[in-house]
């Protein structure tokens, strides 16, 4: 069994290490910046900006389409019915894993408005999965709004709602 403290010792040593050893290679490669000319300190203060911000931007692309790909499949496989995600429970552990997060950096732990945002968040997503167990009423309910279920058909408050916007549009434009 391996001791956790003495693993975390090893690795911020190891992480020290690589650090130090990236600084000392800065070091060799660029030397003293300020004691070189002022096109030279342009010159290299330009081309790392412009480097750290390629790497960022591509890095930050990379990451987003991964992290937002994994959501989109793991939505779709939901919704499919591959797998059930039982997102009250996964909800709850990453808030209590935020303030157990919050309180190591902080050293206190989340407001009690935190807590009633998450807790009205919640609510609002069981109301959520609510409507979508009563969707087909609500799509039936659509559809007789709209005409019926083979399309919408155009009827006198269709005609008001268009007009009405069409004069807010006009009255906008004129002012």
């Amino acid at each position: 069994m391996v001791d956790k403290k003495n693993l975390k010792n090893e690795i911020n040593k190891e992480m020290t290490n690589v650090g130090s050893e990236a600084k000392n290679f800065l070091d060799r490669l660029l030397g003293d910046v300020s004691k070189k000319s002022a096109t030279k300190q342009i010159l290299i203060g330009a081309g790392t900006g412009w480097a750290t911000g390629f790497l960022t931007m591509k890095v930050g692309k990379v990451v987003a389409v991964s992290v937002g790909g994994s959501i989109i499949l793991l939505q779709i496989a939901a919704n499919e019915g591959y797998i059930k995600i039982d997102w009250n429970k996964l909800t709850s552990k990453a808030n209590k894993l935020a303030d157990k997060a919050e309180e190591a950096i902080t050293g206190e732990g989340p407001s009690w408005a935190d807590k009633a945002d998450r807790f009205v968040d919640r609510k609002l997503n069981q109301a959520e999965d609510l409507l979508k167990k009563k969707g087909k009423s609500a799509k039936k309910w659509y559809s007789n709004f709209i005409g019926d279920a083979n399309g919408p058909k155009l009827n006198e408050f269709h005609i008001f709602v268009i007009s009405f916007a069409a004069g807010v549009a006009l009255g906008i434009g004129s002012a």
